[in-house]
């Protein structure tokens, strides 16, 4: 396992900074005056003011985190726990708050570290956090000037119905990254005395909406970070939004509406039949590829389904409804709307449109809920899409209650009418990425190959983008061989949505992703595979390699080798005929 390294990190990390900071300790640094004495200069970004009355700064000792943490191993570490404000001189009333966790001066590395958040929020509340300061550096979150680091961007999008906070828009789609990123660089500059000689890396990790946020600097500013981990982006928003309702309205249109664990049972199903396509059986999907190339979920029509009574809950930060004791087999129905919410979204025409989730991910957008008068199963729809709609397509703050009338063709057109509106802002997907790469960025970009939120297949496509725009004289292994230099993709076995996977426990997940990017970025070890850990079930603590795409895994003889396998690559390519620009 690479965690051990955290361990020799901050070991060393006092004989690496001594010159910079002149051994002064973490009591010295965090206090109010001296954060005041060491903010950049007023006009450091134009069009913005600081705030030094908004300074607060506290020491926290000590402080650790444990070893199922999903972005981090195992650590313990000091830090300065600052936080400022300031504000755009065009805005009246405009108030941004930003935190930063210093860490202490004799483990501070020339580091600094911007994370992300997820759905509306633009910051993960301080759990990213601890992530960047046991690798020694500064970590940074922001508020977006929503009103405070537990508002999300919803909440202020709208100065009325029917008028659009566009100044909050922009500071949700890249600028508030940007602006967190420029004044937390050059506060780690000048609180830790940096000269100008001195290089300060930069890098950023964070994902769903965090990595969408991620992607946004590095379209726009190539120049901003040495290196991003990058997990699950909901970039190409209009689509990635409006997909969450084409669950929905396939069981609308099929006008079936399957209890939860009946699509529970087809996913457990699928698994267990998928299991030993990668060569090892462990209970976990590698090669959801080979899994549709070979195995027909009709083949689950009549298998037993049984679940317990659920009091309900929260999925995605999104309430779930209460459901009954269920009982009985699988039905063709069920099985028409697996296969359907597969295929991805196609119009009356029959041209494909979007693409969708990998076999063996849960049917989460399924979404149907117990009605206790009628004893039936109905619709519920998905708040994720119905909250894009009416936010930013109708801009009104009432969701759509129901989806009367709305059928393929009609999320069809909201998905291009919303790239056509938010391309500048949210879609997030420019494919030339020169400017960074010339400036020797470096991207560590992953997937869970059963996510149930974000389509795996929506990171295949932007790399395949990339490829293509970046490299378009060049074969497609030639093309990315050269993008392997410099952007990487990884499509994690079985973990779901920036998350390990509770039905495939034995599967990986990329702990240690900003220590093989820091590896990368400043000793030039160029990884080949991803560094991951099982973090739970009866393999725990195990560490596995993961294949960088486009190559996959195959077990044989208890090792794993990466191989090259047309077929499954194709099925990750989806012509999307059904859109009249290219969707990249």
């Amino acid at each position: 396992m690479r965690s051990h390294l955290v361990s020799q990190t901050l070991a060393l990390a006092a004989v690496a900074s001594a010159s910079v900071t002149s051994a002064t300790s973490l009591e010295d640094i965090c206090t109010a005056d001296y954060v005041k004495s060491k903010l950049p200069p007023s006009d450091f970004i134009q069009g913005i003011t600081l705030d030094p009355s908004s300074v607060t700064a506290n020491a926290v000792h000590n402080a650790s985190v444990g070893a199922a943490a999903t972005f981090y191993p195992a650590a313990t570490f000091s830090y300065c726990n600052l936080t400022l404000a300031y504000s755009h001189d065009s805005r009246s009333g405009d108030r941004v708050l930003v935190q930063y966790w210093l860490p202490d001066p004799a483990q501070f590395q020339n580091r600094y570290l911007s994370t992300g958040g997820g759905g509306y929020a633009i910051n993960s509340g301080t759990e990213s956090l601890p992530g960047g300061v046991m690798y020694g550096a500064v970590a940074g979150r922001t508020d977006g000037g929503f009103g405070g680091f537990t508002v999300q961007a919803d909440a202020a999008m709208l100065l009325a119905n029917g008028t659009l906070d566009y100044e909050t828009l922009y500071m949700f789609g890249f600028k508030a990254h940007w602006e967190l990123s420029k004044i937390g660089k050059q506060l780690t500059r000048n609180v830790f005395n940096m000269d100008d000689g001195t290089k300060l890396y930069s890098y950023y990790q964070g994902c769903s909406e965090g990595g969408r946020e991620g992607w946004s600097q590095i379209q726009r500013f190539g120049d901003e970070w040495d290196g991003a981990a990058i997990g699950a982006p909901a970039f190409r928003w209009s689509f990635q939004q409006t997909q969450h309702l084409y669950s929905n309205i396939v069981t609308k249109t099929l006008g079936y509406f399957p209890p939860p664990c009946e699509m529970d049972k087809i996913v457990n199903e699928t698994i267990s039949a998928c299991d030993l396509l990668d060569g090892l059986k462990d209970g976990v999907v590698s090669r959801s590829d080979l899994c549709q190339l070979h195995f027909d979920i009709s083949s689950v029509v009549g298998q037993p389904h049984y679940c317990a009574a659920s009091p309900g809950g929260f999925s995605f930060g999104m309430r779930t409804s209460a459901t009954p004791e269920q009982n009985g087999t699988v039905s063709k129905e069920a099985v028409e709307v697996a296969k359907e919410v597969i295929r991805g979204l196609r119009d009356s025409q029959g041209r494909q449109v979007y693409l969708s989730y990998q076999t063996a991910a849960t049917f989460a957008d399924v979404n149907t809920q117990y009605n206790t008068s009628s004893g039936k199963w109905e619709l519920s729809v998905n708040g994720l899409g119905a909250e894009f709609i009416a936010l930013l397509l109708d801009k009104n703050g009432t969701n759509l209650s129901n989806l009367n009338g709305v059928t393929y063709d009609t999320l069809k057109g909201w998905m291009i009418g919303g790239m056509q509106e938010y391309y500048s802002t949210l879609q997030t997907t420019w494919p030339d990425l020169t400017p960074f790469h010339e400036a020797g960025g470096k991207v560590i970009h992953f997937h869970g190959e059963a996510d149930n939120s974000v389509p795996t297949a929506s990171s295949v496509r932007y790399w395949e983008s990339v490829r293509e725009i970046m490299y378009p004289h060049l074969s497609y292994k030639d093309g990315a061989n050269a993008l392997k230099d410099w952007y990487q993709l990884y499509l994690v076995p079985g973990a779901a949505h920036c998350a390990t996977n509770p039905l495939m426990p034995n599967g990986p997940f990329p702990q240690t992703n900003l220590q093989v990017l820091i590896d990368w970025v400043e000793k030039d070890v160029r990884p080949v595979t991803l560094n991951a850990t099982v973090l739970q079930g009866e393999h725990l603590g195990e560490n596995r390699q993961i294949c960088a795409w486009p190559l996959r895994p195959m077990w044989k003889n208890g090792s794993m080798r990466c191989e090259y396998d047309q077929k499954s690559i194709d099925t990750w390519h989806y012509d999307l005929n059904g859109v009249p620009i290219p969707v990249y």
